[in-house]
């Protein structure tokens, strides 16, 4: 034992105990048992009520927040707010951090690193985003050399709008930036502050701004070290100047996929009515037609084929709302993401479902489309290019497709050209992909964008 300053041996210190009376000890004890008879037999009622569907009106009757049904049945005008429930509906292909002394470190087969990273990542694109001054044009060698000092890069598979991109970071952006539509973003750390860099898809011109957020994270990215990722201008080679800023990655075994189908029919079907909220008692017909599950209601006509594509249609009495809804870009996307994730993203196993595009029809139509990715590559279905298409008619789900299948990482590899090798053969910018033809295992290729 240690002495103070004092010279004297310091006292342990008291421990007070509550000792309660016998009498309190024993109402305390009937109190409990009373507490837990009383939550018990409230179980017990519920369990009850939900097998003989005693809740199921009082259930239907409450408004689902962002669900599936409500996006179905609520139609044009309801009364549900989307924009505090944004999620990404896609997140970046590639990521990239650059440190001090222009090493990168690159990430895009290993889904789980690059979910890791953008989780340590996105706040800093999202704080750049939100806190931007005025932008201005800037030339490709600022651009450059922004990307060669320390920073964070992300890259879209597909062009995403920048109104949409601060929803999905929920960034918040107060200066004026127009719509660009942008597939590289880039936060570069600098002595003080951060400067945000972007390039407009459509025009390849490329955009910087300072911003208000402090570049002192760059710190908290020193753990990834270099892994050898390179930009394709870095490289030398010819084929390069078609696709400068493309990631080129070491190595060149990448997985076999094993497909399957997502389920059966039957399955498949009370999946989508389970959704919207809705149970077959409610239908009034079901029968099979060359193959083909038809579920026809009063509201709806559904058709799942053993393939696993289904097919949903408004029927004629609710497809046209009563008062059409004006949605932004971000709300359809958000509205068809639901519906992607409470359906297909149920079943696709280790792939993931991302937003790909719009695809504006006739009069007030619109499409959203989303597709299937794994271990970095595209899958790139048979009959149906996408995983699903959401259209929207005056606001409304007029009708969806979806591509149920189920991928899982096989297990086994295969080794494909070198990806400096690839860029040279194809020319230009390529992904990698897999087909699936409906065989069980499913290899990798490159294939040229």
């Amino acid at each position: 034992m240690s002495r103070n300053d004092a010279g004297n041996i310091p006292q342990p210190k008291k421990l007070f105990f509550f000792r309660a009376s016998p009498g309190l000890v024993t109402k305390r004890a009937i109190e409990w048992v009373k507490t837990a008879l009383i939550a018990l037999l409230a179980f017990s009622a519920l369990i009850l009520g939900w097998r003989t569907e005693l809740f199921n009106d009082f259930i239907a009757s409450i408004p689902l927040f962002g669900s599936v049904a409500d996006l179905v049945w609520g139609g044009a005008g309801a009364s549900v707010t989307m924009s505090d429930s944004i999620k990404e509906a896609a997140r970046p292909f590639d990521i990239v951090i650059t440190d001090e002394d222009g090493g990168r470190y690159g990430v895009r087969y290993d889904t789980d690193a690059r979910n890791s990273v953008y989780d340590r990542t996105s706040s800093i694109i999202r704080e750049s985003l939100g806190s931007f001054s005025e932008l201005r044009e800037i030339s490709e060698e600022e651009w450059r050399a922004a990307l060669s000092g320390p920073g964070v890069y992300f890259e879209y598979i597909t062009p995403v709008k920048l109104s949409v991109l601060d929803r999905w970071l929920d960034a918040r952006m107060s200066a004026a930036a127009g719509d660009a539509f942008l597939r590289r973003i880039c936060v570069a750390f600098g002595e003080d502050r951060s400067r945000i860099y972007y390039q407009d898809h459509e025009s390849g011109l490329f955009y910087g701004a300072d911003t208000a957020s402090a570049a002192g994270k760059a710190q908290e990215l020193g753990i990834y070290s270099a892994n050898g990722a390179v930009f394709a201008y870095e490289t030398g080679i010819k084929a390069a100047e078609a696709a400068p800023y493309m990631l080129i990655m070491p190595g060149r075994d990448h997985p076999d996929i094993r497909a399957s189908a997502a389920g059966s029919a039957e399955e498949l079907l009370d999946i989508i009515l389970g959704a919207m909220g809705i149970r077959r008692s409610e239908t009034s017909t079901y029968y099979d037609s060359s193959g083909v599950l038809v579920c026809v209601g009063t509201q709806l006509n559904v058709r799942v084929d053993a393939d696993g594509y289904v097919f949903y249609r408004r029927t004629e009495a609710q497809s046209q709302p009563a008062a059409a809804e004006t949605l932004s870009e971000s709300d359809m996307i958000e509205r068809a993401r639901v519906i992607a994730a409470d359906t297909i993203a149920r079943t696709c196993g280790g792939a993931e479902v991302f937003f790909d595009s719009l695809d504006y029809g006739a009069g007030e139509s619109c499409s959203v489309l989303f597709t299937y990715y794994i271990a970095g590559g595209r899958i790139m279905l048979f009959e149906n290019e996408y995983a699903a298409r959401v259209t929207f008619t005056a606001g409304a789900v007029l009708e969806f497709e979806l591509n149920f299948r189920n991928f899982l990482q096989s297990g086994e590899y295969t080794r494909l050209l070198p990806e400096r090798l690839a860029l040279a053969a194809a020319g230009g910018e390529f992904i990698l992909c897999y087909s699936d033809t409906g065989a069980e295992r499913l290899p990798p290729a490159w294939v040229a964008r």
